[in-house]
């Protein structure tokens, strides 16, 4: 059990981080704009999985628990849809454990979109 000031320290980092990543997500969309293809969703996926790609694994064993939350959890999680979901996916195939690594992405894409789509169907038929 983490003490209370651990804690907060780290609940504080994570909402930092949170608010620094959406800040930067929003004006990837504002710079970018909005067209037929979703390029600002693309540009930042990418760039965001690269980045904490190369964090996580060049420097992770030297950050600190709330660097770290700062960071993963906060910004790039506010900042990307996929960071999370990639680097645990490499972190699963680093370990060798292909067999969970392997489904992780198909299966939450494929899980996510029709999850999404009865949520809009329903607020469509709560509103209209």
């Amino acid at each position: 059990m983490e003490p209370e000031s651990s804690l907060l320290l780290a609940v504080s980092a994570v909402a930092v981080g949170g608010a620094i990543g959406a800040l930067l997500r929003f004006g990837m969309n504002r710079i970018i704009g909005a067209q037929i293809f979703p390029w600002a969703t693309l540009i930042v996926n990418v760039t965001g999985c690269f980045l904490a790609s190369f964090l996580i694994f060049g420097f992770g064993t030297d950050m600190s628990y709330g660097v770290r939350s700062f960071l993963f959890v906060g910004v790039f999680d506010a900042f990307t849809t996929m960071s999370a979901m990639n680097l645990e996916t490499v972190d699963l195939m680093a370990a060798g454990n292909y067999a969970h690594a392997s489904p992780n992405m198909p299966v939450n894409a494929g899980l996510c979109l029709p999850g999404a789509i009865p949520g809009r169907m329903l607020v469509i038929s709560l509103i209209y």
